[in-house]
C-alpha cells in the first residue's frame, strides 16, 4: 500500500509560511562574507558567522590606549531609499556617520558591527545594503568584523527595513581632544558637508514630496533629481583630519570638534563647549547647498527650523585659538578641503 501525500498545510505551520525564509537567511550570509572579508585588518580573528568577532587588541605603541565606541541609526533617509529603490548608499552613511562620531573623540576606528531588520528579507536588497558597509568600512580603514540580520514579518511593512551599527575605535589619551582648552575667542572652522546627511529626513522628505516626485528634477539643482539630492552619501571627515593631526596636535593646536548631526550646527557644538560660553555664527560666511533652499521654500519652513534641523552645507567643526587659524585653513585647503571661518566662540 503506497502512503499518501498529503498538502504541506496538512503538517502544520512552518517558519516560513509565518514569513520568516531560514534560506534567504544563509542565502544572504554566503553573499556577504566575501563583502565582510575584504575589509579585515590584521587585527581580526574570526570569519563571518560565528557568535561572536574576535579582534587582537594590543596596542603597544600607545602609552594610554582608550577605546571608544558609538552607536547610531540613519533616520527616515531610509524611506528615501526604498522609494527611489537604491540599497548601497545608506549602508555607507551610517559607517561615515559612525566614524565621524568617534573622531570628534580623537578616535580612529578598529571595527564596526552593522543591525539590519526587515519586515520580508529581499537578498538583493541585504546584499546592497551591506556592500555599502563593506565600501565606506574599507574606505575608513575599519573591519565589518559582524552584524545581524532579522526578518520580522509584522514588526515592519513587507519592504521596509532599518539599519543600526555600532562602531568602536581607540585613540592615545594624550592625543584625546580636550573640552577645557576651548575658551572665548576660539575661531570656528567648518568643513563642508555633501548634503543632508542622515538627519531632518523627516522634515525634508514633508517639505518636498508636498510639491515634488522623487524624481523630479528642479530647475533649482541643476539636473539632479529629488532623489540624487537625498541620497548623497553622508561625508566621512577621517582622512583630511587625520592628515591635519600630522601638523596640529589635538587639544593643544586645535581645542575640539563638533560633528553637526540632529540639532544643527549650534545644537551639536555647544556640546563642547563649558557652560559660561557661548556660540556666535555667520550664517552668511558660506553658500547653503541648493537642497536647503529648496526644502525650505517648499513648504515655507521657518529660518530656526532650519537651522536647529539640518547641517546647512557645514558638516565638521574644528574649534581652534585665532592665532593657529590661518595655518590650519591653509593646510586644509592644501588637503582638497574648502575650509569657512564661520564664527567663533564667546561669553555667554
Amino acid at each position: 500500500m503506497t502512503e499518501e501525500i498529503r498538502p504541506q498545510e496538512e503538517f502544520g505551520l512552518t517558519y516560513e509560511a509565518a514569513g520568516v525564509s531560514i534560506d534567504a537567511g544563509e542565502e544572504l550570509v554566503r553573499r556577504i562574507k566575501p563583502l565582510a572579508k575584504r575589509t579585515f585588518t590584521s587585527r581580526v580573528l574570526t570569519e563571518i558567522g560565528g557568535f561572536g568577532g574576535l579582534f587582537d587588541a594590543r596596542f603597544p605603541e600607545m602609552k594610554f590606549p582608550v577605546l571608544v565606541s558609538s552607536t547610531d541609526g540613519v533616520g527616515t533617509k531610509i524611506k528615501v531609499a526604498i522609494e527611489a529603490n537604491r540599497h548601497d548608499t545608506v549602508g555607507a552613511d551610517l559607517v561615515n556617520h559612525c566614524v565621524n562620531d568617534i573622531l570628534v573623540c580623537g578616535a580612529k576606528p578598529l571595527f564596526f558591527l552593522d543591525y539590519f531588520a526587515c519586515g520580508k528579507l529581499n537578498v538583493d536588497v541585504g546584499e546592497a545594503l551591506i556592500s555599502g558597509f563593506s565600501r565606506a568600512c574599507e574606505d575608513n580603514g575599519c573591519a565589518l568584523i559582524g552584524g545581524e540580520s532579522a526578518e520580522m514579518p509584522g514588526m515592519y511593512a513587507e519592504q521596509d527595513y532599518d539599519l543600526a551599527g555600532t562602531i568602536v575605535g581607540i585613540v592615545d589619551k594624550e592625543r584625546m581632544f580636550k573640552r577645557e582648552n576651548v575658551a572665548e575667542g576660539d575661531v570656528l572652522i567648518g568643513l563642508r558637508s555633501s548634503g543632508l546627511h542622515t538627519n531632518g529626513y523627516s522634515l525634508a522628505r514633508k517639505a518636498l514630496f508636498s510639491k515634488y516626485s522623487i524624481d523630479s528634477t528642479p530647475d533649482f539643482l541643476n539636473g539632479e533629481s529629488i532623489a540624487d539630492a537625498l541620497l548623497k552619501v553622508h561625508r566621512s571627515y577621517l582622512r583630511p583630519i587625520l592628515r591635519l593631526l600630522e601638523q596640529f596636535a589635538p587639544g593643544e593646536d586645535i581645542h575640539a570638534l563638533s560633528h553637526i548631526t540632529g540639532g544643527g550646527i549650534v545644537g551639536n557644538t555647544s556640546r563642547v563647549l563649558h557652560e559660561s560660553l557661548a556660540l556666535s555664527i555667520d550664517w552668511n560666511a558660506w553658500e547653503r547647498p541648493a537642497i536647503f533652499t529648496l526644502i525650505q521654500e517648499a513648504a515655507s519652513v521657518p529660518e530656526e527650523d532650519m537651522q536647529r534641523t539640518f547641517n546647512l552645507g557645514i558638516g565638521l567643526i574644528l574649534l581652534l585659538a585665532e592665532s593657529k587659524a590661518a595655518a590650519v585653513e591653509a593646510a586644509l585647503t592644501a588637503l582638497g578641503e574648502a575650509p569657512v571661518r564661520m564664527g567663533r566662540v564667546v561669553r555667554k
